[in-house]
């Protein structure tokens, strides 16, 4: 698995994986549970992985929606 998108953004997170979705491409978010240990303040970023057979189709998905790392 490869890091597709590195984001503190839960909306983001959703948009892109819906559109990955979409386009038939797994999308697997890590780290999501990292709130337990922040505080849930929401410093820590999440991860969003897919498969290394994905990464370039899905690299495109996200740039063609302007979809990007914060």
């Amino acid at each position: 698995m490869k890091e597709l998108l590195r984001t503190t953004d839960p909306v983001k997170l959703a948009i892109a994986s819906a559109l990955l979705d979409g386009e038939g491409i797994t999308a697997f978010q890590l780290d999501v549970h990292m709130s337990v240990l922040e505080g849930s303040i929401g410093i820590l970023p999440r991860r969003l992985m897919v498969a290394d057979s994905d990464l370039e189709q899905a690299r495109k998905v996200l740039a063609d929606n302007e979809i990007g790392d914060t």
